[in-house]
C-alpha cells in the first residue's frame, strides 16, 4: 500500500456517500442513503476483491435483509425477540444464498428501529444499492485502476474462450490430416 491509497480510497468514499446523500436531498424521489451503506462503501473500496464486495452480495444482501426487517415490524413489532431474530435470520439466509454482505445484516435493525414500511425497499435499498454498486465499479476501475472480482472473472473468461478456440482448431487440423 502506498501512502496516498487511503486518501484516495477516502476520496472515494465520501464522494459516493455524498451523492447518495445529494440524490436524497434533492431528489424528488425520497431517500437514496441510509446507515449501513456507509460500511458497504467502505467494504467496495477497501476490500474490493473479497466475497462480500461482488455486486450481487451487495445487492441481494441488502435487498434480503430490509425485507425480513420490515416482515418482522409488520407482524411482530419491535421487542428484543424481533431484534435478534431478524438479524439472526438475516445472517442465515444470505449464507444460503451464498449473498453475504456483513453491512446488510443492520437492516433489519434500521427496518425495525425506524419503523419502516415495504416502500423502504425500492427507495433507498435497491436505488441506493445499484448506485452504490455502479459507482463504486466506475471509481475502482477507471479512477483508481483496481481489477475487481467482476474484471478477474470476464479476464478468465477470455482466457478460457482463447484456449477453446486453440484447442478446437488443433482438432480440427489432426482430423484433416
Amino acid at each position: 500500500m502506498n501512502l496516498s491509497e487511503p486518501i484516495f480510497t477516502g476520496l472515494s468514499v465520501s464522494f459516493v456517500v455524498g451523492v447518495l446523500a445529494l440524490l436524497t436531498f434533492e431528489s424528488p424521489y425520497g431517500v437514496w442513503l441510509m446507515f449501513s451503506f456507509g460500511s458497504s462503501a467502505l467494504i467496495l473500496f477497501v476490500f474490493y476483491d473479497s466475497e462480500f464486495a461482488k455486486a450481487k452480495n451487495v445487492f441481494f444482501g441488502h435487498l434480503v435483509s430490509i425485507i425480513i426487517g420490515i416482515s418482522f415490524n409488520h407482524f411482530l413489532g419491535i421487542s428484543f425477540f424481533s431484534l435478534g431474530l431478524s438479524v439472526g435470520l438475516s445472517v442465515t439466509i444470505m449464507m444460503y444464498l451464498k449473498i453475504v454482505h456483513p453491512p446488510a445484516a443492520a437492516n433489519p435493525l434500521i427496518a425495525l428501529f425506524a419503523d419502516v414500511s415495504y416502500d423502504f425497499i425500492l427507495f433507498p435499498v435497491v436505488s441506493g444499492s445499484i448506485v452504490l454498486i455502479v459507482l463504486a465499479y466506475l471509481i475502482n476501475t477507471y479512477i483508481l485502476g483496481r481489477t475487481t472480482p467482476a474484471q478477474m472473472r470476464i479476464s478468465n473468461l477470455r482466457v478460457r474462450s482463447k484456449n477453446l478456440k486453440s484447442k478446437r482448431k488443433k482438432t480440427k487440423k489432426s482430423k484433416a490430416a
